[in-house]
């Protein structure tokens, strides 16, 4: 064996391709454990490794084109993701904020950037504009900490990321502004084609990917070709970023922009898109970041020194100075304040092609024949110092604010009694009607439920044991799709005397709340269908019943008209049921407009102002005429229909015609008809109430902190 290796497989710096993967691996598996156990971000694990394998370490790995290339995948990932989580809800309802803050992240380091370089270094003003950009840009290097404490959705993470794009592109058309007057082609040729080329590049990426990608996910299920189709529009964005004259990673975020309601938060596809990204391209990029740092340049001089230490005043000083000024002004706590200057002291990627390109301008020479660079070698120098320490602060300064705002939700959710535990029962008996019941249960399933999913397929006692293998193949499936999304759904075979009396036992021996059943898109509303519905599901009163419908995938629709009946808030479980369509809405990023009287769109309206979603109201009460709002509806809209047992105050003799309605007009839309339980709950009545009669939106909070968990 050992005769296999020859010595130039063991030559500095390695060149055989498996070896190089495997030390690479290697420290993407131990960094997090080794510095998991000291309290060390294992982001700057990663820089630090690459520091001392890299070329101006050890020299073990080269920085060569496949872990520049890998690398680069992992910072456009880095941005993807941040486009793709965001909130897009908070984040229009905070995009004033984002402004407010990417205006102060820019002109703070700015401002202070061209007084040092100008009245320190005496820089001229051209070089002092170029060099102060440096510290305006930032790159979310730390964004992957926030993303595994769970507090993407925080609103100072949102508005950190809003406003990292809007001072990014800032930096990056002071960079296009010096360089075109250092060439001396600004002009009106050169604003116009600047202008021009912005415009219709994000007018491709925010409206022509999203009309490709929900065309792509409707034709193509296959779950590996939808993967390599998001990479795709990652790339895609990127060069059409760099055609239209801005850096790749704004093309990137807006790509994740693009695709942020057509990939559900809870869907197999983000759990793949993630889990990629954090395991491979992004460790790769951090290692490759680690790479450029050589210690050796600054023992070279003291000029060295000085631009070093200088750069890292201003670029950290400046960033915190902004921080503060965001949390003061929009009155965050000292937590998000932190989180804010956590995510944006990192300086590397914007940082370091600002640097390349003023140091490889030349704007003459001197008397002995060396060439003079718009930014000389002690600037391209003391970046990289920058980048080490403003990662390793980012990362520290991340973890710890991170950790403090995920303690807090935790505290307020532990504060709050939990009105019910979640049980989910998915009745399955047809193949075609798994994958689309499974994507719905995902996205309606509190955030908290991760295992308490039921399949269930029952036998007739009668039965063959070809009907134990058709069992167990629906079951499999909805068991391989809940893992795909790191969902636990536990398969249950019941054999009994018909279907009605299994599901009805299921539901009492485990406590079961909410029961899905999935319409056949062949078949619609059969008679047999709407017989075991009125005589068998509906006589259950311990939990929710939910009727889905789908001719397309869940993550395909845009937008959902939800219709009330009278009196459905004074329903004692209507606000659970509630809770499920409000969970769609937030983990799809659908649109959803309600239908209801005044009083119900009142109180919904009173729970939107806490509890956020992209949502509009239309007074309705015209049940006779239904199809009104159905002539409405578009492609890719979907309808959800809140029905009533007979016994409830907010039945509907018009309901008896639904099946008939949905048969006709919407066999070819989704459509989820929702029947709340109308089982006795006093304290959920009290509740109903309380919201009702509430002015005021810190006691409406505290009610719907204990029902949207």
């Amino acid at each position: 064996m050992i005769t296999l290796l020859s010595v130039s497989h063991l030559a500095l710096p390695l060149e055989d391709p498996i070896l190089k993967f495997l030390v690479v691996l290697i420290i993407i598996l131990s960094a997090p454990l080794l510095l998991n156990k000291i309290k060390v971000p294992h982001l700057l694990g990663l820089i630090i490794a690459g520091a001392v394998v890299g070329p101006n370490g050890f020299n073990i790995l080269s920085r060569d084109s496949s872990i520049v290339v890998t690398g680069t995948t992992g910072l456009l990932y880095i941005m993807f993701l941040a486009g793709l989580e965001i909130d897009l809800a908070e984040f229009k309802k905070n995009k004033w904020k984002s402004m407010g803050f990417g205006a102060y992240t820019f002109f703070i380091p700015f401002t202070i950037g061209i007084a040092a370089a100008h009245f320190i270094l005496d820089f001229n003003w051209l070089t002092s504009f170029l060099f102060a950009s440096i510290f305006s840009s930032h790159t979310l290097i730390s964004y992957p900490l926030v993303s595994k404490l769970g507090v993407v959705k925080n609103r100072a993470v949102n508005v950190t990321v809003g406003g990292t794009v809007i001072t990014d592109i800032a930096t990056l058309l002071v960079l296009a502004i010096v360089v075109g007057m250092t060439t001396g082609e600004v002009n009106a040729a050169f604003w116009t084609k600047l202008s021009v080329g912005i415009i219709l590049f994000a007018a491709i990426v925010l409206f022509g990917f999203p009309i490709i990608a929900r065309w792509f996910f409707k034709k193509v299920n296959d779950k590996i070709s939808q993967y390599i189709f998001v990479l795709v529009m990652i790339y895609l964005a990127a060069l059409l970023a760099e055609v239209a004259g801005i850096e790749a990673i704004i093309g990137a975020f807006l790509a994740g922009l693009a695709l942020n309601k057509l990939i559900p938060h809870t869907s197999s596809l983000m759990n793949r898109v993630e889990f990629v990204g954090n395991a491979i391209f992004i460790p790769f990029f951090l290692i490759s970041v680690g790479m450029l740092i050589d210690f050796n340049v600054f023992f070279k001089d003291f000029e060295t020194i000085k631009v070093a230490f200088l750069m890292i005043v201003i670029s950290i000083g400046g960033k915190y100075l902004a921080s503060l000024a965001t949390q003061k002004s929009f009155s965050y706590t000292k937590a998000e304040g932190g989180i804010i200057f956590g995510l944006s002291s990192a300086s590397a990627a914007a940082t370091l092609a600002t640097v390349t390109v003023g140091y490889n301008i030349i704007i003459g020479e001197t008397a002995t024949g060396e060439p003079l660079r718009l930014l000389d070698e002690s600037v391209l120098n003391g970046s990289i110092l920058l980048i080490l320490i403003s990662c390793t602060i980012s990362s520290f300064v991340t973890q710890k604010n991170g950790e403090k705002l995920q303690k807090a939700d935790n505290e307020s959710t532990i504060s709050e009694s939990n009105p019910e535990e979640e049980n989910i029962l998915l009745a399955v008996n047809h193949l075609n009607t798994i994958e689309p019941m499974t994507s719905l249960a995902l996205l309606l399933k509190s955030k908290k439920t991760s295992e308490n999913l039921f399949a269930l397929n029952i036998i007739n006692e009668e039965k063959n044991e070809s009907s134990k293998k058709h069992a167990d193949k629906l079951l499999d499936t909805m068991v391989n799709m809940g893992a795909a999304a790191d969902i636990k759904v536990t398969p249950l075979i019941r054999y009994d005397a018909d279907i009605i009396t299994g599901i009805a036992n299921v539901i009492k021996e485990y406590s079961i709340t909410d029961l899905m059943v999935g319409i056949d898109q062949e078949k619609g509303f059969s008679p047999s269908f709407i017989y075991n519905l009125r005589t068998g599901y509906l006589k259950n009163n311990m939990a929710n019943i939910f009727v889905y419908h789908a001719v397309q995938p869940v993550s395909t629709v845009q937008r959902y008209f939800v219709i009330l009946p009278e009196n459905a808030s004074q329903e004692p479980r209507f606000f659970q049921t509630l809770l499920k369509v409000w969970n769609i809405a937030r983990n799809s990023g659908s649109k959803i407009e309600f239908y209801g009287n005044e009083t119900t769109i009142a109180t919904i309206e009173k729970i939107k102002k806490k509890v956020n979603i992209d949502a509009a109201f239309i007074i309705f009460n015209d049940w006779d005429n239904l199809t009104k709002v159905f002539d409405k509806m578009k492609d890719n809209d979907a309808l959800i229909l809140f029905m009533a047992h007979e016994s409830m105050v907010s039945y509907l003799p018009q309901m008896r015609q639904v099946p008939n309605y949905l048969n006709q007009y919407l066999r070819e839309r989704n459509f989820l008809l929702v029947f709340p339980s109308y089982q006795n709950e006093d304290d959920y009545r009290k509740d109903v109430r309380n919201i009702a009669n509430a002015n005021d939106f810190v006691e409406i909070g505290k009610i719907i902190g204990k029902l949207f968990k």
